[in-house]
């Protein structure tokens, strides 16, 4: 591999644990097999499932040493043999890295199987770009694939103001849908800049009859990216057949109303992007290429952090002190 060094500075753990087992140092830059894409790094960014991940929460194959992180922007530096269509300086993108056995993108380099690699548009800096990847494509597949959005659909954004329902409520919005969100007070402008219809406060005591107020003909799709998954309060508000798509709560215990829940025919649904197949992941890249091509994913930016400091980019996602960082945490190798 020309102009590919021997080595690279990495982020990685050698044991599952708190932010603090993560260690930065050299690791052997890791070469590309026949179907894969070696990746200089630009940009990386912090997901709250890469802190499942190296906690042990979320359970999959981490072999040690295990570098961190899901999402990337960079440059094609090398590829297989058998890959077709990428060129060396390409600037490209992944967002599925980090989980199954796969290393993460936590590096100056990473390698990137062919079919989950993406080519970046032009002209989109690569800071904004990796701030939305993991967040958009989780709205694209659970919007779609499990929620059946259509245009002229209403859509009940439960934690609108965070990454994935910001990502949640611009996609459904470019898709024709009506969105209702919830957040606080202080985050209502940002939401109805992002195309939302309505907010309402999720801390008031009335919130299911200010939704009811600004969906009177009902709801089709609940997306809860609250954890709260208050479902004695959400499934009144659907109509006939609607869903509701629970993404967040790894410990929540609802409470489940059946006499709401069957009569209607509605359903509730568990989604996770990690579960998301290769055509799932394609499919939601040429919709996320699009709208970022068109300048319409907007994110917060909330801290940039160089790798050295990957550590405390966990930590800033595991304090939930809002005082702490608003918005995405994105890490410059």
């Amino acid at each position: 591999m020309e102009n590919v060094p021997a080595v690279m500075t990495a982020a990685y753990i050698t044991g599952l644990g708190p932010a603090d087992r993560i260690t930065i140092g050299e690791l052997p830059v890791p070469a590309p097999g026949p179907t894969d894409v070696l990746v200089r790094t630009e940009a990386l960014a912090v997901n709250q499932v890469d802190t499942f991940v190296r906690s042990g929460a979320y359970r999959t194959h981490t072999p040690f040493p295990f570098v961190i992180g899901r999402d990337l922007v960079g440059t094609v530096a090398a590829h297989g043999a058998g890959v077709a269509g990428f060129r060396a300086g390409e600037r490209v993108w992944c967002n599925s890295l980090g989980h199954d056995g796969r290393q993460g993108s936590f590096a100056q380099y990473a390698v990137v199987p062919a079919d989950r690699l993406y080519r970046l548009p032009p002209d989109v800096p690569p800071d904004l770009a990796v701030s939305t990847l993991h967040t958009a494509a989780t709205a694209c597949v659970g919007l779609f694939r499990e929620g059946g959005l259509r245009a002229g659909r209403t859509v009940l954004v439960n934690g609108a103001a965070g990454g994935v329902g910001s990502a949640v409520v611009q996609v459904a919005v470019a898709a024709g849908a009506k969105v209702v969100a919830t957040a606080s007070a202080r985050d209502a402008e940002w939401c109805l800049a992002l195309g939302a219809s309505a907010v309402v406060d999720y801390r008031d005591p009335h919130l299911a009859e200010r939704v009811r107020d600004a969906a009177p003909d009902g709801v089709d799709l609940v997306w809860d990216n609250s954890g709260v998954n208050d479902l004695e309060s959400t499934l009144p508000l659907l109509v006939q057949g609607g869903r509701v798509l629970v993404m967040a709560g790894l410990r929540s215990r609802p409470v489940l109303p059946a006499g709401d829940l069957y009569p209607r025919d509605l359903s509730i649904r568990g989604f996770a992007i990690s579960n998301a197949s290769i055509a799932d992941l394609r499919s939601a890249a040429t919709t996320i290429n699009a709208l970022l091509a068109e300048g319409r994913l907007r994110v917060r930016i909330g801290a940039r952090l160089p790798l050295s400091d990957a550590a405390e980019a966990h930590r800033l996602l595991e304090d939930h002190r809002p005082d702490r960082v608003r918005g995405r945490v994105v890490v410059l190798p």
